[in-house]
């Protein structure tokens, strides 16, 4: 007997074609869309208009995944961190990040992640599984009823492209009129670089893209990035250029300063040589230290030198501040938590 079909894993043309193979009208796709992301039916009961018998039947070739947090940590800035256990045991975190206008939350892609990067936590834990689309999806419905959600960004575990079917089939749901109603100019997708994929993405669905670059010669990067060997960065910037960005949209430049590392004036100067023929804003995140990483935070000196010399030749940047910090703020952190309760439960 076949397994019976998560509905959070179609778009809209998917559940259609499921639904007509069943022999069921086409808009009946529309309505049942509208419950799960508009009204977050959680069973089918829920959905009252339509039929019993219908609804009978969606039972016994279907079901409705849904998603709460394990632990919710809430810092004293207002920022959530979340923590979801899935059925297999495997965790991902979403944190939600309040500010002036707008809530952005922050969501995972993948269960650990294989990119290595030198300086992120998540790497640490490397790739166990893909998340499926209704994973992904699901922690945007589970936050959304704890507050509210303005914008998306796909910055949590996980190298968004590395996952790039269920990615776009995500970015799908929650762009979907009859969907989760996202506008484009407020999903983003980070990525390290990963150049077929950045392309593949830029055809399929219209997004904001960010670009992890965090460094500025080809030396560096390969230390800090392993990716950095297979698509360097001459590869990387000219992807950027072919990027297909809609009216007067820029691509975020997101550059981690690693306190002595790649946070000097010269730093700042070859950043702005590489990103000057980019329609760009420069995201300068202070690295966020956390145990066992031999990277440091830069000095705040620092910092406001990089920050000045680009704002000065008149770049858009935005220096983020430190965010839940009392909390585990640090993407992987809470997860960590969890690992080592784990291994202390189960020597």
């Amino acid at each position: 007997m076949n397994a019976k079909a998560d509905l959070k894993n179609f778009t809209l043309p998917e559940l259609e074609q499921f639904l007509s193979g069943q022999g069921k009208e086409r808009f009946r796709a529309t309505q049942i869309f509208k419950w799960l992301y508009q009204k977050d039916a959680r069973t089918f009961s829920d959905m009252t208009n339509l039929s019993k018998d219908l609804r009978c039947e969606l039972e016994e070739t279907a079901f409705i995944s849904n998603l709460d947090a394990t632990t919710v940590e809430v810092g004293r800035d207002g920022t959530r961190k979340y923590l979801f256990t899935f059925s297999d045991g495997e965790a991902v975190e979403s944190v939600l990040i309040p500010d002036e206008g707008r809530n952005t939350l922050c969501i995972s892609s993948q269960v650990g992640c294989a990119m290595q990067c030198e300086f992120c936590l998540t790497g640490t834990f490397k790739l166990s599984r893909n998340l499926t689309a209704a994973e992904i999806v699901n922690q945007v419905c589970a936050v959304r009823r704890d507050a509210p959600v303005t914008n998306i960004v796909f910055m949590g575990m996980g190298e968004p492209l590395h996952n790039l079917e269920n990615v776009i089939r995500a970015i799908r749901i929650l762009l979907d009129d009859n969907g989760l109603q996202f506008s484009t100019r407020r999903v983003t997708v980070s990525t390290s670089g990963l150049v077929p994929e950045m392309a593949e993405l830029g055809r399929a669905v219209t997004v904001n893209l960010a670009v992890s670059l965090n460094a500025t010669t080809d030396e560096l990067r390969n230390r800090i990035m392993p990716i950095n060997r297979r698509y360097p960065l001459a590869t990387l910037l000219k992807a950027c250029r072919d990027f297909p960005l809609p009216g007067r949209r820029k691509i975020t430049i997101e550059y981690v300063m690693l306190g002595g590392v790649n946070d000097s004036l010269d730093d700042a100067k070859r950043l702005l040589r590489l990103i000057s023929d980019i329609p760009n804003k420069v995201n300068l995140i202070p690295f966020n230290e956390h145990e066992g990483c031999e990277f440091r935070a830069p000095t705040q000196a620092a910092i406001d030198a990089f920050h000045k010399y680009l704002i000065d030749r008149h770049v858009t940047v935005i220096t983020r501040d430190s965010r839940g910090g009392d909390i585990s703020a640090a993407c992987g952190q809470l997860k960590g938590k969890l690992v080592k309760q784990n291994r202390s439960d189960h020597p």
